[in-house]
């Protein structure tokens, strides 16, 4: 059979307008289901580690095809390993925007133009569930107890991560305010022998080799362990988010981005009771087109 010529004609040009529509029509929602593969290289606060590694990543790779390939430790040792060009990363989490100042500015190397504060956790003292004080720490002042002798305290380095220089403070305060055990507190507060990596502190404390830690409420519902709240102090850490410069996968980095800040990823955080910063709140400049959605009210 022959097809007429206008007849053919207007069948190609109804199907390629329908073409067209539907492809247009159907863009959001194809970028939205498009999968990927390829690595996004994440460095973050220790704190971070058990939310991100096993609960975050999954989530984020089913959900976009894109594999998390993640570092933790202090966030002051993680700023440091970046300046130092240690790591190669694209995107930066703290536990502190002092870290991320850090790395801002021309003399910093300006690894960080923008950051983004999005979820927070209270300092609190984490122990061990079978410790001789353990009984002590849930009926006495927190700040009586780690004085008795026999007490295992751990704490970070307060140059290596923000949770030690919270700790720091919440024992110079305490001593501060209560004289009777000033003195044993300023010396908690100063020497360095309660000092410890995060990973070793966490470590301690599920083992028993500690006695107490401080530690983030949310770190402390990550692994499991009781707390009890610093009463007399309301520090916290503050979460913040960034593109590192030189960032070699953009596209996986902005992703994994707008995901934790998304639904999947504050829904994850609020499991360990993190605060959450809705919407995050941006310091500085440059934030990429592709995610300034995400700190609008």
């Amino acid at each position: 059979m022959v097809i007429p010529p206008g007849a053919a004609l207007a069948a190609a040009l109804a199907v390629a307008l329908c073409a067209g529509s539907s492809a247009t029509a159907a863009t959001p929602k194809a970028r939205a289901a498009t999968k990927h593969s390829g690595p996004v290289e994440v460095i973050a606060a220790g704190s971070l580690d058990t939310v991100l590694s096993k609960k975050v990543d999954s989530a984020f790779h089913r959900a976009t095809g894109y594999t998390v390939s993640l570092i933790t430790g202090g966030s002051g040792t993680d700023a440091a390993d970046i300046k130092n060009r240690i790591y190669a990363e694209d995107v930066f989490i703290s536990a502190s925007p002092a870290d991320d100042k850090l790395l801002m500015g021309a003399s910093n190397g300006s690894w960080v133009k923008w950051y983004a504060a999005f979820a927070n956790s209270p300092e609190v003292l984490g122990y061990y569930p079978k410790s001789r004080f353990a009984h002590d720490l849930k009926t006495e002042p927190w700040y009586q107890v780690i004085t008795k002798s026999g007490f295992l305290l751990g704490r970070t380095d307060p140059a290596e991560d923000p949770g030690g220089v919270l700790a720091k403070a919440d024992l110079l305060k305490a001593a501060k305010e209560h004289p009777k055990y000033a003195k044993a507190l300023r010396k908690l507060a100063t020497e360095t022998s309660d000092e410890y990596p995060e990973d070793t502190e966490e470590a301690g404390i599920l083992s028993g080799q500690l006695d107490g830690a401080f530690m983030y409420e949310a770190d402390a519902n990550s692994q499991g362990s009781p707390f009890v709240h610093l009463t007399g102090t309301d520090l916290k850490g503050d979460y913040t988010i960034t593109l590192l410069k030189g960032s070699h996968h953009t596209a996986a980095a902005d992703a994994f981005i707008e995901f934790l800040l998304g639904k999947t990823g504050k829904a994850e955080l609020r499991k360990d009771h993190f605060g959450i910063v809705s919407p995050p709140k941006v310091t500085g400049s440059g934030v990429p087109k592709a995610l300034k959605h995400l700190f609008k009210k």
